[in-house]
């Protein structure tokens, strides 16, 4: 094979520019590169395969390739996919390749060479490519390990209100300008990487998300309740979210507060599921805060602890925004028996549904019970004392 290998390594330098121009003319990812990087190291990583390739054809009866080549081959393998190499484009640049290394072959072969070179570059392929397509997904998965490292280091340090800007170039992720902060409540637990490719799939990009947590980042001003309807859709099961707006990296920390109390908000007063930000429980944050007058409003409607039936239909009515008779039909009461149960209400707490300012009230107590825990919690005993005198004056 000795005359076969030197014509072959006479033509080394073209079979390389034939390789080189084939790749950036039918591998999309090659045809993206600069030109000075496809002569320059392109062409390098070409021209080093052919150099194996040609001791493969000097290596008479012995195997295509040493274990010395198969490193090489696998460093190499391993250093494409940390420069973030699809794989499909390094199996496309070795099929080129070992295309255009056998047509050579049939130019420059003698009619009883060519079998035997023939054989040897499929020895070749057959040798290299298991190794290659093993190297690159291992080098991949620790990429991609590491890259998910790097984006919970980087999420944490942004909801922490910590130096973020290192950890942001290391992961390749732009933090700038507005930001929507995102808590997540589901009913079950879905799979991790499911949300993550349902997050991913609606925005268009890789979403920071810390699934322990349930909260995610999401650049700009992004369609928050269209994402918790494709995310409800993609994982099968009803979504609450909160979200918060943040105009600067500096103001995640407060606004992943903000979504936090709100989405611990709707789920303590028993919202559907959706998306919600602070302005839709303003008053109820609002009330929400802890002390004496949140007890004092939850205590208002403590006359009716031993009447459910009244407690309920009073949130019916106050739900259906007084609606008398949508309360009815939900309640399935006939009016007169409603209008009594609203009457009792009245003469109970001695709060009139009636004035406009006692209904508020009583509307605002409602959400106080809630907030507050049961009467027996909330030690207020002279309270229903005071209920009680008012009743019967």
């Amino acid at each position: 094979m000795s005359d076969l290998h030197a014509r072959m390594a006479a033509r080394v330098g073209d079979l390389t520019a034939v390789v080189v121009a084939r790749c950036a003319a039918e591998a999309p990812f090659y045809g993206a590169l600069p030109r000075a990087t496809l002569q320059g190291e392109v062409a390098r990583s070409i021209a080093a395969v052919h150099a194996l390739l040609l001791r493969a054809l000097r290596n008479g009866g012995g195997e295509p390739l040493g274990p010395g080549d198969l490193t090489r081959l696998i460093e190499w393998s391993a250093r494409r996919a940390e420069e973030r190499v699809p794989l499909e484009a390094v199996i496309a640049a070795y099929l080129i390749g070992a295309e255009v290394w056998w047509q050579t072959l049939t130019e420059v072969a003698e009619p009883g060479e060519l079998a035997g070179a023939g054989g040897k570059l499929l020895a070749c392929l057959h040798a290299a490519l298991p190794a290659v397509v093993l190297a690159h997904q291992n080098a991949q998965e620790d990429l991609h390990s590491e890259n998910k490292r790097v984006r919970r280091a980087l999420l944490g340090a942004l909801l922490a209100g910590r130096p973020y800007e290192e950890l942001a170039s290391v992961a390749r992720v732009a933090v700038v300008g507005e930001h929507e902060v995102v808590a997540f409540a589901f009913e079950s637990d879905p799979p991790s990487r499911l949300v993550q490719s349902s997050l991913d799939a609606f925005t268009g990009i890789p979403v920071l998300m810390d699934h322990v947590a349930r909260i995610a980042l999401l650049p700009g001003r992004s369609d928050v309740p269209g994402l918790v309807a494709r995310l409800e859709k993609d994982v099968g099961q009803p979504v609450r979210a909160a979200a918060a707006r943040s105009s600067v990296p500096a103001a995640i920390p407060s606004a992943a507060q903000e979504a936090g109390r709100v989405l611990d908000l709707v789920r303590r007063l028993g919202r559907p599921p959706g998306c919600y930000r602070l302005d839709d429980v303003l008053l109820e944050h609002q009330l929400a805060r802890p002390g004496d007058g949140l007890v004092r409003l939850a205590a208002k409607l403590d006359p009716l602890e031993e009447h459910p039936y009244l407690l309920e239909t009073l949130r019916v009515f106050v739900e259906r925004g007084l609606n008398r008779r949508q309360t009815a039909l939900e309640l399935c009461v006939h009016r007169n028996t409603l209008d009594y149960r609203l009457q009792r209400v009245t003469t109970l707490t001695g709060l009139d549904l009636a004035v406009p300012a006692q209904a508020r009230l009583i509307q605002a107590a409602l959400v106080a019970r809630v907030l507050a825990g049961p009467a027996d919690h909330r030690g207020v005993t002279g309270w229903q004392g005071s209920a009680g005198a008012a009743e019967s004056g």
